[in-house]
This record gives C-alpha cells, structure tokens and sequence, in this order.
C-alpha cells in the first residue's frame, strides 16, 4: 500500500511538471493570461472555497454591505490566481527580474544587526504574495532562513524547497528550526529566521486567543518564545501589492529587546499589524484559509 501511494504521489508531480513546463517558461505578463483563466474558474465553477471566504469576510467586515463584501471576494480571487501563477513563475526568473518585480524599500535596517552578530526573527502573514520575500538574501548579509511545513509528497516538497531557496533562502522544517537557530547562533552567523504569523494552531496546542479581524482568534506563540529564548530582534514584513505581479516590502521593528516584553506583547504587536494591513487593502489576504476554524470554550 505504501508502495502504491509513494506511485501514485510521484505520478501526480510527474504530470504537474510535465504539464506546467512549458507554460512556466512563458514571460509573466502571458502567464497572466493563463492567471485570468483560473480566476473564472476559482471563482465561477462552482467557486473554490466561497463559502468560506463569504463567511470569513461577513464576520470580519460586518459593516460592509453584501455588495462591497461580494466585490473583496472577487477581487480576492482574481489575486490568488496571480499569486499561484507568480510563486511558480519564479522557477525561469532571473534575479534582476524579481528585484525589479519585488521592491525591499528599507533592507538597511538590518545592517546594524548583522554588525552587532544579533539574529533576528521575522514575522508576516499569509498576505500579498509571501512566497516572493525569498528575495530578501539579495539585499543582506545576514543568513535566512525560512520555516516550512514539509509536504507529504517528497518530489512536490523537493520543488517548492527548492523554488523557495533560489534566491538564498536555507528553508527548514518546523520541527528542525530552533535547533537549526541555535546551532548558527553557536557559530556566532547571524541569521534572520521567517515565520508566518497567522497560522491556525492544532487544537491541543492552542495557549493564547486575541480579538482580530473582529473574531476570538487562537495565535501561535512560537515565534515570541523563540525571540525570547535566544535573544532575537523581532521585526514584521508589511508587504503591498503595487500592481499586478509587482510588491514593496516595508521592515517594520517591532522590538529589539524581546526579553524585556511583557507577556503576549510580541504576539499582540505582529498581530495588530497584519490586521491593519488588511483592513487597508482585504483582497490580498488569504481569505480562503480556516482561520476561525476553532472556536474559544465562550463561543463553543
């Protein structure tokens, strides 16, 4: 059976590549043609996840009318058809193409870090298109890393690793990040570590709720911890969408002295800005993710 599974796995990306080769070859201004023809699709037969991103965004906007929410839906879709199509494009991008394409507008701020030997935690959520801050070991010195959750399908997680270290980027799964973290920091190379911040926690590991986007929401606490632990500057990627297939990234500090936090603050700060974030711009969220899958014991 085991045998029969890691087949069929490996047929399935066997079929996605030879299928999506020679369209990823293409420029991405005709990829978006292809990105165009897959909104239809998400959006329009039967619709991929609408009832969930209509809920998600009833409850968090409940002041919106029907039709301003029915509009930040479609125009979510629409984004998430680009998003797809850009993470995959950046298989045949050059350098100069992504830096052109993905802007860091202060990348400086990192530099006294990286002086000083200090590592640095980064937090952003699943907001603009995430997979394009691979692009940050253009600009710095300082090692990155970046947290994943392997896939189940080897030959996919071999591809997407590796799409996502083009650029620089050492990704390393979750279960291998604080020793990873720690052995860098032994050898005194100092590193700036991605996590995403607004990941739905399993049941059982849920510590900490917050209000965000108007709705009791479980948050992870790892990346405060970690921050805490080792001593880590803490900094937040606000990421916005320009136009299509072109992002500005802004570093915003958010402490460079973690330990001397109160409880729960690191987690409170990331979080606040993402939700500002998205409340200026919402279709670029991950609508489509079952954030509020759990619900606090109040609401239960």
């Amino acid at each position: 059976m085991d045998r029969f599974r890691s087949f069929l796995r490996f047929s399935g990306f066997q079929a996605f590549y030879l299928l999506s080769w020679p369209f990823l070859r293409l420029p991405l201004p005709v990829l978006y043609v292809l990105s165009d023809l897959f909104f239809f699709l998400l959006f329009y037969f039967p619709g991929y996840r609408k009832a969930v991103v209509l809920k998600n965004l009833r409850n968090s906007f409940p002041d919106k009318s029907d039709r301003e929410i029915r509009s930040i839906a479609r125009a979510f879709y629409r984004h998430l058809s680009d998003s797809f199509i850009e993470s995959f494009a950046i298989a045949n991008m050059s350098k100069e193409e992504f830096g052109r394409r993905c802007i860091w507008k202060n990348p400086e701020v990192l530099d006294k870090y990286y002086k000083t030997r200090k590592g640095v935690i980064s937090i952003f959520g699943h907001y603009g298109n995430w997979e394009w801050l691979s692009g940050l070991p253009l600009y710095t010195e300082m090692k990155v890393l970046a947290v994943y959750k392997p896939l189940k399908n080897i030959w996919f997680d071999r591809y997407i690793k590796n799409l996502r270290e083009k650029f620089g980027i050492t990704a390393i799964a979750a279960n291998r990040c604080l020793p990873a973290m720690i052995d860098y920091c032994n050898k005194d190379i100092p590193t700036i570590t991605y996590f995403l911040g607004d990941q739905r926690p399993l049941r059982e590991h849920i510590r900490y709720w917050t209000k965000f986007l108007n709705q009791d929401t479980p948050v992870l606490l790892g990346a405060e911890k970690i921050a805490r632990r080792l001593d880590q500057a803490v900094v937040f990627f606000s990421m916005n969408k320009i136009k299509r297939g072109f992002y500005e990234v802004e570093i915003i500090p958010v402490t460079e002295n973690p330990r001397s936090t109160s409880d729960y603050e690191i987690t409170e700060s990331h979080t606040r800005l993402l939700e500002q974030q998205i409340r200026n711009h919402p279709a670029y969220w991950l609508w489509s993710h079952k954030r509020w899958k759990h619900k606090s014991d109040m609401h239960r």
